[in-house]
């Protein structure tokens, strides 16, 4: 199944095609029909965290919830917000919890079977309006849960650490740069970001190859800054504007200097 993609890819890309032959055949896990709701919840689980503590985090749910299996979006909704906190779920992860369980329940995030019924930008579109739950969550799930083949995640850290390494860059590509390039591996870009995260396997172990061409990449444009106006200062009214009139003020008469009085004393002469 993957030797037609891997001829796509690196008959499109000589560098993906070094790239690919250091690393091998392509293998991406196999998916499993699990609920979205489960699946985001998982998501939600380990943001910000490292996957011993989502895991922990998760059991702890799964065990609250007492069912023997995964919560239910009814049974998220109905728990206080305190039983959830002892689990070890943030407020902010636990209004996005509860947000996902009310949008699951409304079918915005409805089962695995309908979801994959629709196209990727839909399901982008849907479940965004998730509290909580971002492009590049909705991302891993078409790639890793319904196995669509042409998703290309350019927001994500690994893969464009590994285009960096891959093809010799001095920086980190831009997003919309990598998403310009990437077009010529369509329609295998999950494929393509698949092999971006291998290039970071191999730069530890150092096989990686280095590329044989140098890489361009497009230009992105720049957005220019549109400096604001100066305000203008309002004017006051000339009548306001006039300067009070002086008033002169009133002094007191000092009184008059007495000549002889006042007038210094000569010195006597010897």
């Amino acid at each position: 199944m993957s030797q037609h993609i891997i001829a796509h890819l690196s008959a499109a890309d000589p560098v993906m095609g070094a790239l690919i032959a250091a690393v091998g055949p392509y293998a991406p896990e196999p998916h499993d029909e699990v609920h979205p709701f489960q699946v985001l919840t998982h998501a939600i689980a380990h943001q910000q965290l490292n996957g011993t503590a989502a895991a922990t985090i998760l059991r702890r749910l799964v065990e609250a919830c007492g069912a023997g299996g995964f919560p239910s979006p009814e049974w998220v909704i109905a728990t206080e917000p305190a039983r959830l906190r002892a689990a070890g779920f943030s407020f902010a992860k636990i209004a996005a919890l509860k947000d996902l369980a009310a949008k699951t329940l409304e079918d915005l995030v409805p089962e695995h079977a309908v979801l994959a019924g629709l196209g990727d930008e839909e399901i982008v579109a849907r479940l965004t309006q998730v509290r909580g739950i971002g492009r590049w969550t909705v991302e891993m799930l078409l790639m890793f849960r319904l196995g669509r083949e042409d998703v290309l995640p350019v927001d994500d850290f690994g893969v464009r650490a590994g285009f960096r390494a891959a093809y010799g860059l001095k920086s980190m590509p831009h997003p919309k740069a990598l998403q310009a390039y990437g077009e010529r591996w369509r329609p295998f870009r999950s494929a393509a970001a698949w092999y971006l995260w291998r290039a970071l396997e191999l730069k530890r172990a150092g096989t990686l190859p280095a590329p044989a061409l140098k890489t361009r990449m497009p230009r992105v444009p720049r957005r220019r800054r549109i400096r604001a106006a100066p305000r203008k200062r309002a004017r006051a009214p000339v009548a306001a504007r006039r300067p009070a009139p002086k008033t002169l003020k009133r002094t007191a008469r000092r009184p008059a200097r007495n000549p002889v009085r006042n007038k210094p004393a000569r010195r006597a002469r010897k």
